[in-house]
């Protein structure tokens, strides 16, 4: 069983593996180590990754791409509505305020969830994988950006769900750089820790971490992103200067025309990359609408006078993590860039300057992410054993908790995981309460989030239940998970009842009953869960003069009901799995109609070569005839009615044409098979009369005529076979020939058998026996 990471990117997507000489970037079937994020609906059949990509240009309004920008976002959000103007499709805002795409399948119009886009895009890499190591795989390490929220987060674990993969972890991109660049280090100072800015400047997003290394050892001290300025917005500028250009010069505006802009977009992506190494560069289009050819021309620094704005807002992240980690200019001793975005040489200079160093490239800029998760994925199985290697990410949001709607007494504004947390984390809160109550998840700082972001995360009923004491204590413990969510693991109703017992039996239940997870009676939170020393001690000592009565201690799990706000629920997710297997059967199913296809036109093709070549002298003039007319119709119909049909109808006219073509080739194939076993036989005989030499003349007779009886019958049967045409069915053949030299041998070998001595006889049965 395998462990792949999977670093899913709003343009590509990457899975990387470990294997026994390290990491391996799997590849597609195009051979290629990067695979589109693209889905296309075609008439009756998906077209996921590069397939997606080669049939978006000709579907473009059934094509859903960039679906990580959508994914656990609200419709009415106002950078939605901006990102949707941007695609060809239709979409609609759902009815718990969510995003649906709608797209033609199988003649009807179907809706699809962001997730269930997603899905299909993690089957798909499923699939790869699983064609490249030819195995199982469900294990998975997935990259996930810093600034998703906690419903983004479940959104990617029910999309991997649906898809039948398992995480193991989310883990932030970042930091799956910072384990690629580091776990094979070992040149880090010894006198204290080495600070590392990592600058990932994706298709869509730019992050910013600093981490903080030692030997055998990685924490990250600061995540800072902008959401909304990446590679693409590169390639907008471009293609908003050349859209004016075109409209001003050629009179076209291909704001109107969905195959424009697709083809004017591809083409500024190219000439970003051309500027990123020249310092000029053309743009020529032909017929990109209106039958009009176009040219345009750029010069670099033109390019990043337009562009000044985007390279002033990729600093600002910069400047907030350096802030955030507590840390100047001057403690950096090295600057990591990656992304598919940060090939620009003026994103190089600006964060030359800022940093006072040259930025370095010493990972691999589109796959490091997936290396990483790769690495955590080892790390985290028990299959693979990895070095000694510890990563400790921290929590991008401060995170509270509200007790029926109140905050608890766990500091400023109800914080419980303030930002920089370490991840995984858990702590225990006290609460006395005597019935049902709830808790509330929620972002304590909006000025942390992405704009438009909701501060409520989930909300969790302790509950029903109902105590008799009024001093019943529950203990909560809340979770922060490796995927940096948060939730209530358990609940216990802590209640103690007095009891009557001797002096002895007192201390001995007192001390029974005060364990490592006993607290008092206080309503505030308890420090990692533990009493305070003090407390139990003088609890211990109170129990040890006890006398007729004493406390007993009754501990009670209880139900906890959890709310995700614009989560899906498990029928949900059921409903989503069941779509998505129906949408995989009916892949399959076309995947082998359109084979069987293939196989009858290959059929036609190749028979209606060898009827006239190969097949020339196995053939009448009749079956010729017969033959090439089948062809010649099925081919006809292949072009016609039978452009769009099932595999039964394709397998059908495929056996009609083997029944025609067959009886040719048997004979043709059975001619080379009968001159071999005519040369086994005559061999088969030779070696049975040099084996008689030393038998009684008896056996050596009865062996001898075996031998003359086969030889005659093979030459009769020679002869008679010669003599008959090729076109004609054998009355010899290789099967015949086959059986005779069974008989031969049967026959040999009982007289040999018959005639032995009982000592080898033994030896010959061994013999017989030996494997």
């Amino acid at each position: 069983m395998s462990v792949v990471g999977c670093d899913i990117g709003n343009e590509n997507c990457v899975i990387a593996v470990v294997k026994q000489r390290g990491i391996d970037v799997l590849l597609n079937d195009e051979s290629k180590r990067e695979t589109p994020a693209v889905v296309c609906f075609g008439e009756k059949q998906r077209f996921l990754g590069s397939a997606g990509a080669a049939s978006a240009v000709m579907n473009p309004k059934s094509t859903i791409s960039q679906v990580k920008r959508l994914i656990g976002r609200k419709y009415a959000d106002p950078d939605i509505q901006d990102e949707l103007k941007m695609f060809p499709i239709e979409t609609s805002e759902a009815p718990d305020g969510g995003i649906l795409v709608h797209l033609r399948y199988l003649g009807r119009t179907h809706s699809f969830t962001p997730v269930q886009i997603m899905a299909m895009l993690f089957a798909h890499l499923k699939d790869l994988a699983e064609k490249n190591l030819e195995m199982p795989v469900s294990d998975c390490v997935i990259g996930i950006p810093s600034y998703f929220t906690d419903l983004q987060r479940r959104a990617y674990l029910d999309a991997a769900t649906i898809s039948g993969l398992n995480p193991l972890r989310l883990m932030h991109d970042c930091t799956a750089t910072a384990l690629s660049y580091g776990i094979y280090k070992t040149d880090f100072s010894a006198s204290g820790p080495t600070y590392v800015a990592f600058v990932d400047i994706g298709q869509c997003d730019t992050q910013v971490s600093i981490a903080s290394f030692e030997a055998g050892h990685m924490k990250i001290l600061s995540h800072t992103f902008d959401r909304s300025v990446g590679g693409r917005d590169f390639d907008e500028v471009l293609f908003r200067h050349f859209a004016a250009l075109f409209k001003e010069q050629y009179h076209i505006d291909v704001y109107s025309n969905v195959k424009a802009c697709i083809r004017l977009r591809t083409a500024c992506e190219k000439l970003k990359k051309i500027l990123s190494a020249n310092a000029e560069a053309p743009l020529n289009i032909e017929c990109l609408m209106d039958e009009k050819d176009v040219k345009g021309f750029i010069k670099r620094d033109e390019f990043e006078k337009l562009t000044s704005e985007l390279l002033e807002r990729i600093v600002i992240p910069c400047n907030k993590a350096l802030a955030d980690a507590g840390l100047t200019v001057d403690k950096i001793h090295s600057v990591e860039l990656v992304g598919s975005g940060s090939r620009i040489p003026a994103i190089t200079r600006s964060l030359a300057s800022l940093f006072k160093r040259e930025p370095s490239r010493k990972l691999n800029a589109s796959e490091c992410v997936a290396r990483g998760c790769a690495l955590q994925g080892a790390m985290l199985s028990p299959v693979f054993r990895v070095r000694d290697y510890e990563v400790q990410d921290s929590l991008p949001f401060s995170i509270g908790l509200l007790l029926d709607g109140g905050p608890i007494c766990t500091g400023a504004n109800g914080i419980l995981f303030p930002k920089g947390q370490p991840i995984p984390s858990i702590k225990v809160l006290t609460f006395q309460r005597s019935n049902s109550f709830k808790l509330e998840a929620f972002y304590a700082n909006l000025d942390e989030l992405p704009p438009c972001t909701s501060s409520k995360i989930s909300s969790f009923t302790i509950g029903p239940f109902q105590s008799q004491s009024e001093k019943a204590r529950v203990k909560v413990k809340v979770h922060l998970n490796l995927h940096g969510i948060v939730s209530v693991e358990s609940a216990t109703l802590v209640e103690d009842h007095v009891i009557s017992v001797s002096r002895s039996e007192a201390q001995s239940v007192d001390q029974m009953d005060i364990d490592g997870e006993s607290v008092s009676g206080s309503s505030e939170r308890v420090p990692n869960g533990l009493q305070d020393g003090s407390m139990q001690s003088e609890f211990v000592h109170a129990a040890a003069h006890a006398t007729k009565t004493n406390k007993a201690t009754r501990r009670l799990a209880l139900p906890i009901s959890e709310n995700i706000y614009g989560g899906l629920t498990k029928g949900e997710i059921s409903e989503a799995l069941e779509k998505e297997l129906e949408l995989a059967q009916q892949d399959r199913t076309m995947e082998e109609t359109k084979n069987k296809k293939n196989a009858l036109e290959s059929y036609v093709y190749e028979m209606r070569n060898k009827l006239f070549n190969t097949y020339r002298s196995f053939a009448s003039d009749q079956e010729r005839e017969d033959i090439s007319r089948s062809l010649q119709q099925t081919e006809e119909w292949l072009y016609d009615d039978g452009d769009d049909e099932t595999e039964y109808a394709y397998n059908s006219k495929l056996e009609d044409l083997k029944k025609l073509v067959d009886p040719v080739d048997n004979r043709y194939k059975d001619e080379d098979s009968r001159v071999q076993a005519t040369r086994d036989l005559l061999k088969c005989i030779v070696d049975y009369r040099m084996a008689v030499d030393s038998l009684p003349p008896s056996d050596k007779e009865l062996i001898v005529n075996e031998c003359t009886k086969a030889e005659k019958w093979i030459r009769e049967k020679t002869q008679q076979q010669d003599s008959m045409p090729k076109h004609i069915d054998p009355v010899l053949w290789s099967s015949d020939i086959k059986s005779r030299i069974d008989e031969l041998n049967s026959a040999c070998k009982q007289i040999l058998r018959s005639r032995a001595s009982p000592n080898s006889s033994d030896q010959q049965d061994t013999s017989d026996h030996t494997y």
